[in-house]
């Protein structure tokens, strides 16, 4: 793998959106190979995808917001977008102009409110907002009247996240006052589940919550699209009446509910190489803050990534690994900006130039998630821009 990586760099570096060719610097010499890369599996995007599709057994919007969850947003849109979805999710405006740009034509749907200057836009390339609002609802109906059309857009409710949506009471006269907007199309209605992953009860209240709203507003006839399942919605409970869900980590690989995480497949694998081996004397501080002090000779590899590429600092001190040919090893000291030391003293076969796995199939994400205290969402997020992406 590393030396395919190198002989592919020049020509992934000239061709990745956003990164620029280098040749006319490195014209004369050999342009070196990325000290910290994800390996993309799409294959395994695509058998997550199946999963979620059986598990659920309706229509999937598949999110795609925050770059595909830190996994590049054009190349993941495109590859759903083959898979015959009914819409790609994105968080806002600027999202969605980079999935058209990379030349989807899948239907977009914008998972957040909108600022009142975005809307012209999203009604000239009749993206499918969702309305949280009277207010909202009546600008996007006079921006499709000034252009002749009828804009498709799914109501919000708010049935416990809090975050945006119409409140349940009183929604039904509401709805009177959008049907009179004659420039849109109320073609959805879609809620949010906040605790899926963590309180039972409190969902199945949610679910049944959304369907008495269903059945309040007129009955499933009344709505082409309901949504209400996040991935763990959709993996975890009976749907009712939803036709449509919204999965979003587990097409990534990773399921928030345990028993689900072996149906899935790793589509993200965040590698490193080792850049330097030395044996150091016992009383010899490492990293930072010498948190860590060697009590005897320890044989230290320094390993090209830190958390300047993503990989959070807060996993220093709690007895994190990586793999290195074929074995966990691990993490001795602060994790810094760009490198982080690994006691290879057990395998002396560790050499230079060694590729390390710092999370995939052998360091789950969610075990380095959980010694940083943090999400998985957030570590996969979190890989910043200089972390290449490579798919296959």
């Amino acid at each position: 793998m590393t030396k395919i990586l190198v002989n592919l760099i020049p020509t992934i570096l000239a061709s990745a959106a956003g990164m620029p060719s280098f040749a006319s610097v490195n014209e004369n010499f050999p342009v070196s190979p990325p000290r910290a890369w994800a390996e993309i599996d799409l294959g395994a995007l695509r058998r997550n995808l199946a999963v979620a599709r059986e598990a659920f057994g309706g229509e999937l919007m598949v999110v795609v917001k925050a770059g595909a969850y830190g996994h590049g947003l054009e190349e993941i849109a495109k590859t759903l977008a083959t898979e015959e979805i009914a819409f790609l999710g994105v968080a806002n405006v600027g999202e969605a102009r980079r999935v058209r740009n990379a030349g989807v034509d899948s239907r977009i749907y914008l998972l957040g409110a909108t600022w009142a200057e975005e809307r012209e836009e999203i009604v000239a390339r009749e993206w499918t907002p969702c309305i949280s609002s009277l207010e909202e609802a009546e600008h996007f109906n006079r921006l499709a009247a000034g252009r002749g059309i009828r804009l498709k857009v799914h109501l919000a409710v708010d049935t416990g996240m809090g975050r945006g949506g119409f409140v349940a009471e009183h929604l039904a006269e509401k709805l009177k006052k959008l049907d009179l907007l004659v420039n849109l199309e109320v073609e959805g209605i879609g809620s949010h589940l906040p605790s899926a992953d963590e309180d039972e009860e409190f969902t199945l209240r949610q679910f049944a919550q959304f369907h008495a709203i269903i059945d309040d507003l007129g009955g499933e006839a009344r709505f082409k699209w309901r949504h209400l399942s996040n991935s763990a919605g959709l993996l975890g409970y009976a749907q009712g009446c939803c036709n449509l869900s919204r999965p979003g980590l587990m097409l990534y690989g990773v399921s928030a509910l345990a028993g689900f995480q072996a149906r899935l497949s790793t589509v993200m694998t965040l590698k490193s190489r080792v850049t330097l081996v030395r044996t150091l004397p016992a009383g010899h501080g490492i990293s930072y803050g010498r948190q860590f002090v060697t009590t005897k000779p320890t044989r230290v590899a320094t390993i090209g990534v830190g958390y300047g590429d993503g990989y959070p600092i807060h996993v220093s001190g709690k007895a994190a690994d990586v793999w290195i040919r074929g074995r966990r090893m691990p993490i001795l000291g602060r994790v810094t900006m760009d490198q982080i030391m690994v006691d290879v003293t057990a395998a002396e076969e560790v050499v230079e130039g060694d590729e390390v796995e710092i999370f995939g199939p052998n360091i789950p994400v969610a075990e380095i998630a959980e010694k940083a205290e943090s999400i998985v969402w957030e570590i996969f997020t979190g890989i910043t821009p200089r972390v290449l992406r490579c798919y296959f």
